[in-house]
């Protein structure tokens, strides 16, 4: 109930449902027939809400969020690792019957992941876990093994968010003794799974994918689009994530003090 009710929160306050709610509710004070004051706020909410989707939407802004999202560098593989196994974390679309490949198949967000996860594994030697659903972790063990000859050795395929991604994957870790990962994720969502996952007891290595690289700036960069939006989008809601996590955090430690 709980993954539920936060997916719902998490559709109705980003963009694009957010802003167009709040518009929407501004061009309805602004069409009643209610005193001056209403009306001008109706006009400020319409004005702001549809602004800031516009502005949300241009890459120049998304990069911004992008950069503030991410705050784990990215890996140094010419620095010894010193870690017994790599989790790839779930993320983004799968596709259960690709027809091009006859099953099912990581998309692009997921892909991404999966596929640096795979060159970690391949330049290391280390075992795989993999951490999602059950839809999650049949295409990305598909992925990685029909595309990079990876085969996974352990697989959480219950969890819905990272929290649970963090504790199942634990579980299966400390049955077989295995107390340092490498932890691939994307880049904006590595910091917060870092700390959800060091808060079971395991060393956590962090390894960021997609990370922020300097983007090409000419007049599209500052024109509104899908892409822009949903990085926007991405962005906006691991920075929350994460103000809601120390929220959390410091709730609990409030409670267990004496």
């Amino acid at each position: 109930m709980f993954i539920t009710l936060k997916t719902l929160l998490r559709t109705l306050l980003l963009p694009p449902a957010g802003p167009l709610i709040f518009a929407a509710v501004g061009a309805l004070l602004v069409r009643r027939q209610s005193a001056l004051a209403a009306r001008r706020i109706g006009w400020g909410l319409l004005t702001v809400s549809l602004g800031a989707l516009w502005l949300l939407a241009t890459p120049a802004v998304a990069d911004r969020l992008e950069r503030a999202a991410e705050r784990c560098p990215a890996l140094d593989l010419t620095q010894p690792l010193q870690a017994q196994a790599i989790v790839i974390l779930s993320g983004g679309e799968v596709r259960m019957l690709a027809p091009e490949y006859g099953g099912p198949a990581a998309s692009l967000a997921l892909l991404e992941r999966v596929s640096y996860g795979a060159y970690l594994a391949r330049h290391t030697g280390l075992p795989v876990l993999v951490s999602g659903t059950a839809r999650d972790v049949a295409a990305m063990r598909a992925t990685l093994a029909r595309s990079f000859g990876v085969e996974v050795r352990w697989a959480d395929g219950e969890s819905r968010d990272t929290y649970q991604n963090a504790q199942f994957s634990a579980r299966l870790l400390n049955a077989e003794h295995v107390t340092r990962i490498v932890l691939v994720t994307s880049a904006s969502h590595e910091w917060r799974a870092v700390q959800e996952f060091r808060s079971t007891g395991l060393e956590v290595v962090p390894a960021p994918a997609g990370g922020w690289s300097a983007p090409h700036r000419d007049a599209q960069f500052y024109l509104p689009g899908s892409v822009g939006l949903q990085r926007s989008t991405e962005a906006l809601y691991e920075l929350l994530g994460e103000v809601a996590r120390r929220f959390f955090a410091a709730t609990h430690v409030r409670r267990q003090a004496p």
